[in-house]
């Protein structure tokens, strides 16, 4: 593993079980990584690798069993629970495979509504939450609620609200499945767009082949470990 100032995100040694005793399974077997700022990663991988739970330690929406993971030169492992979701409500964006939208909210009152809670400027909300669906290809449907969209709208809606707020660091869990291969490649240019433009860091899962051949690094895991970087 390379390490150096730059990186957005670095882990050392994580491990991550689940259970106890003879029913434990550990899903992540010593994980060491290290990305730089403005890169757009890729995590392959079999359903079961370990891609989702290494996501999660990640955004620090888990803990490693062992091991210590760091984000921007913070040990987010060693962390209070508040100083863990101040960090991801304001540095990081997160897309999920379930969208998690707010069913009685437009797509518009969706977004906005992260940018309220990440202290986002009052004033500069409204054109934040525009500029984000426009870039995602929703703006005609801006003030449509979830029932009223496609599967596909409704996850193109949580990527904008992950991206509104300009966060330093976004994860995308299989952010392309439910989108047509067109809106797939569509997003990955919004990635490509947001990591060469602001200087984001872009780290998603994926399955799709044709996203592989656009991305800067392709890391590749197998068995709770990484097996390959391509």
């Amino acid at each position: 593993m390379t390490t150096g100032e730059q990186d957005i995100i670095r882990a050392s040694g994580i491990k991550r079980t689940f259970g106890k005793g003879q029913g434990a399974v550990t899903v992540l077997k010593g994980v060491d990584l290290a990305i730089p700022a403005g890169r757009l990663i890729a995590f392959k991988g079999r359903s079961g690798s370990g891609k989702t739970t290494l996501i999660n330690l990640l955004g620090a929406l888990d803990r490693p069993t062992e091991g210590k993971v760091y984000f921007a030169g913070r040990e987010m492992s060693a962390l209070s629970d508040r100083q863990r979701d101040e960090i991801r409500r304001k540095e990081m964006g997160l897309v999920f495979q379930s969208f998690a939208l707010i069913p009685l909210m437009s797509a518009y009152e969706n977004v906005e509504f992260i940018l309220r809670i990440s202290d986002f400027p009052a004033k500069e909300r409204k054109d934040a939450a525009i500029r984000a669906l426009d870039q995602v290809g929703l703006g005609p449907r801006m003030h449509h609620r979830p029932f009223e969209m496609s599967g596909g709208e409704q996850q193109r809606t949580a990527i904008a609200r992950a991206i509104a707020h300009r966060p330093k660091l976004l994860l995308a869990d299989e952010p392309t499945a439910e989108l047509d291969s067109r809106t797939g490649l569509h997003i990955i240019k919004v990635f490509r767009d947001l990591v060469q433009q602001q200087g984001m860091t872009v780290i998603l899962t994926t399955h799709d082949p044709a996203i592989m051949e656009i991305v800067d690094q392709v890391y590749e895991l197998e068995d709770g470990q990484i097996v390959a970087q391509l």
